[in-house]
């Protein structure tokens, strides 16, 4: 590798690419503001005094009003839960997204359109309509199931594409996830149909969902999101490295390969555990990190945090979107996000293939 690129990649790690105080601060203040109107609008609006009373009465030396006992029960059984799952799914969806983008070094790749969401879809159909009761289990079969289909939906989506002659280019890599996702999406339906018992249970997150949502959900989902989003972003000063390619990767003393395996399956684990408990829902690992792109830099030290944060804001906005512009009837949280992220695709589409 010659010294110039050498010191290009030495560039890319220049301490102005790093997180700043200022981004982080806004991006937290944005997630703060989602929860608060994600928390207080709805078919019933609760009052904010109270709300923050609910927060601030269980506190020592803390004594307020907080809401009356039929509102308490809708912040806390019904409200809360759901917009804390929304901010999760929307995080590991977004910071997930942004890692593929990384590590395959393609800026269209997804966890919808590489396969893993199929996958793990596919994964959980197989669970819920042939699983054994898990009851009693230590863990619960159902993430199982669709992390081991995300991993395996984006292996052999990379595997094709690496197979063709243009193995690395971002068009063949599409276009290899979206056979697979076929594919997938074909034998998941199949499966389906045989079960016709558990049809509406498996219909039901395959437009993505967040109307089910309870604390079970969120408990189920969070030490895997805990593990996928801390290992993403310990390997973020890595992903900017790997943009460098292979050789300039390997020039510095990074391993690409073993990099690139290590977040695809942590990005597979984190992609797996969203879709187990809120179904398919597409174009949010698109749209998130390119807009953090556009505002913040390309630098996978910001990208990655700040996709976390911003994330779960625009989850929880697009499902609070759902729930009212048609209400009392709610839209699918995944009509919402496809609505949004199929024009913004195509811009992206454009793009790259403009810089291409």
């Amino acid at each position: 590798m010659t010294s110039h690129a050498v010191e290009a990649a030495r560039g890319r790690l220049a301490p102005q690419a790093r997180m700043t105080p200022g981004w982080f601060g806004l991006s937290l203040s944005v997630l703060i503001g989602a929860v608060l109107t994600g928390t207080l609008i709805g078919a019933i609006e609760l009052p904010i005094g109270g709300v923050i009373g609910e927060f601030l009465d269980p506190l020592p030396f803390v004594s307020v009003e907080g809401l009356s006992d039929g509102h308490a029960a809708i912040l806390w059984q019904i409200r809360l839960p759901r917009v804390v799952l929304g901010g999760l799914v929307g995080a590991m969806l977004s910071v997930c997204g942004a890692a593929y983008q990384g590590a395959f070094r393609n800026p269209l790749a997804d966890p919808y359109l590489l396969g893993a969401a199929a996958g793990a879809g596919l994964g959980a159909t197989l669970a819920i309509a042939y699983g054994p009761d898990t009851t009693s289990w230590p863990v619960d079969l159902l993430p199982m199931a669709a992390f081991a289909g995300a991993l395996g939906g984006v292996m052999i989506a990379y595997t094709i594409g690496r197979a063709t002659s243009t193995g690395r280019s971002a068009g063949t890599l599409i276009l290899a996830g979206v056979a697979v996702m076929s594919f997938l999406t074909a034998l998941q339906t199949y499966f389906q149909q045989q079960n016709a018992e558990t049809l509406r249970e498996v219909y039901g997150w395959i437009l993505g969902r967040l109307g089910t949502a309870a604390w079970d959900d969120v408990l189920l989902m969070l030490p895997y999101a805990a593990v996928s989003g801390a290992a993403l972003l310990m390997h973020r000063r890595l992903l900017d490295v790997m943009t460098m390619g292979d050789e300039g990767a390997e020039a510095v003393g990074v391993d690409a390969r073993r990099i690139r395996l290590t977040v695809v399956v942590a990005a597979s684990l984190g992609t797996a555990a969203a879709v187990a408990v809120s179904g398919l829902i597409g174009f949010v690992g698109i749209i998130v990190p390119h807009t953090v792109r556009l505002m913040a830099g390309g630098s996978y030290r910001r990208v990655i945090p700040l996709s976390l944060l911003l994330g779960g804001a625009f989850l929880i906005l697009a499902d609070l979107l759902g729930r009212t512009v048609v209400a009392p009837a709610e839209l699918p949280i995944g009509v919402i996000t496809a609505f949004l992220g199929a024009p913004f695709f195509a811009v992206v589409l454009r793009s790259s293939r403009r810089v291409s």
